[in-house]
Parts: structure tokens; sequence; C-alpha cells
């Protein structure tokens, strides 16, 4: 597979200065105006004001001209127009019109972690030692941007675009409301999910294991107990464990570990599945304000207002 992951997200937010402190808190490493970096991938966030919060751009990590040749060809056959930003190439998502930025980059190369030794019945381990995990780490630091899911008024639109333009695979489906599409290893790297108002719903960002989520999740939670979303649990289609915080424009950000790889295409087969299969194995009961953020008539409004202008 010629792409190899997502490269960066661009998030637009009310008020830079309010956000960037819930993204620090999160555990991404900031630098200068609006923008963070993860442990391994370098620099994959930046906030942007504008005045509703939303998608503004996702990178998407290519290996060399060849790939940026591809995908100009095969958006020449849809009809979808081409920008050039130096050696990027720039295409409009057919919905949100968010911009997807297809940029050369190395492949991002992590050092495992080192492994965590679980006591099991029988099975003693850890010795005679303490769990790591009762330990809260100095920091969470995310490891790397994983992926980032969207609501889209129309999803064969939006998944035709990601599989036939730019070059992205389905992985699992729940026919109708949501689709998992991938451009590395990853189980997906993409999340499309079924709605009449196009959004952003979260980006997700990946640490070592189930306790970095808990640790990170109850430190920003320690500060500021209602940015609580959804979590602790494991999802379904991608196995990962995960949990949901809010920032305070209203975008949901995702600490995960322990996702489905998939490094063999041939191995793998793209399956659909029923709607209860879509969310989650366990966990908390799905909260309302997953489904439907709070601020949902508000983006609602602007959508039906930019589509009468």
């Amino acid at each position: 597979m010629a792409l190899h992951g997502l490269a960066h997200a661009v998030i637009g937010v009310p008020d830079v200065d309010v956000n960037r402190i819930f993204y620090r808190d999160f555990g991404l490493v900031e630098g200068t105006a609006g923008r963070f970096s993860t442990s391994d991938g370098g620099e994959q966030l930046r906030l942007v004001e504008q005045p509703l919060r939303g998608l503004v751009e996702i990178g998407i990590a290519a290996d060399d001209h060849d790939d940026l040749a591809r995908i100009r060809r095969a958006a020449q056959a849809h009809g979808v127009e081409v920008a050039d930003d130096g050696d990027d190439v720039i295409l409009a998502e057919p919905v949100l019109g968010f911009r997807a930025r297809v940029t050369i980059r190395p492949r991002v190369e992590q050092v495992p972690s080192p492994p965590v030794l679980p006591n099991r019945p029988g099975v003693a381990e850890r010795g005679s030692a303490r769990a790591p995990g009762i330990y809260p780490p100095d920091a969470v630091q995310p490891r790397r941007l994983g992926h980032v899911l969207y609501a889209t008024s129309d999803l064969e639109a939006s998944s035709r675009f990601l599989r036939e333009v730019l070059g992205f695979r389905l992985t699992d489906s729940v026919p109708g409301v949501i689709e998992f599409l991938r451009c590395s290893t990853d189980h997906h790297n993409i999340g499309l999910i079924a709605s009449p108002t196009p959004h952003l719903h979260h980006s997700s960002w990946q640490v070592d294991d189930v306790d970095q989520i808990g640790h990170g999740a109850h430190r920003l939670l320690g500060t500021d107990p209602t940015c609580d979303v959804w979590g602790l649990g494991r999802h379904f289609l991608g196995s990962n464990y995960f949990w949901y915080l809010r920032d305070p424009a209203g975008n949901y950000a995702e600490y995960f570990a322990d996702l489905d790889q998939i490094v063999d295409d041939a191995e793998w087969m793209a399956r659909t599945w029923d709607p209860d299969k879509a969310l989650y194995a366990w966990g908390p009961p799905v909260p309302p304000a997953f489904l439907e953020p709070i601020d949902l008539d508000e983006l609602s409004a602007a959508y039906v207002a930019a589509g009468a202008s």
C-alpha cells in the first residue's frame, strides 16, 4: 500500500487559546501557533480559529511522487479538482469540504514499548512485583495520530472519494451506518458515520496500553470532569480500548490502544456487520452525546444556511 497513515489533522475551533490547554493536558507536546506533536509522529495537530468547530484538513502520508501521480489520475477520472502546494496534492472532500492533503513523508518508525506482564490464573508473570500500571506516569504522551472519524450526510459519496480517488481500503462496515477505511496497517485511519449533519466526530491518538488510557483520562477528568464523553471500553470493530474526552469547542479526542493490525491484506476480509456490533464489545452504555453531540443543532443550522447561500 503506497499510502501509510495520517500525517496530521487541522481542526477549527472558536478560541485557539482555550482549546490548546486541553490538548496540552491531553498529552500532546505544544509548539507555537496552535501546533502539537506526538512522540513518534512529529507535528500532527494544528488548531486554527474559525466560528464553529470542524475539520479543516487531514494530511495523508505517501511514499513518493508516483503515489501523488496516481491520485492525480484518479481525481481526473472522477472529475475531482486537484490543487498543488509545493510537492503536496490537495483535494476537497465532497461532503464536509475539508482539505485532503497528500504529502510525501517518511514512514513512522515505532520502538515497541516494554511488555506488560499481567498475572493470570496459575501464572505469576510479574513474580513478587507490583503492577506498574498502578503508578501514574509523569505524562501520558500519545505516540501518534491514528485516525479521524467524521459524520457525513452522503456516506456513499464520502466513501467513494476515499476509496476510488485517494486509495483507501474498506476494512469493516455496518451498511448505511458506519464504515472503517484504512491507508496503513491500522484497522482504520478514517471512520465515516451517517448523519444528516456533516461534522467532525473525533480524532484518535495512540498510547501504549489500557493503563495509559486510564491515567490520561484520569488526569483530564481531575481538571475538568465535564470533559468526559465515553469510556473506558473496548470497541468491537477494531478491537481497541478507548476513552473519549471533549475539548472546549466540542470536538472529541480519543485515547486508543491495542487496535487490530492488518499486516497481510490477503488474510483480511472486509465484512458487513449488524448495527449491534457497530460501537463496542464492552463498556459503559453509549451516552446520547456520543451519537448526537450537544452542539448538533448549531452545526445543523450552519450546514443548512451554507446550503441555502
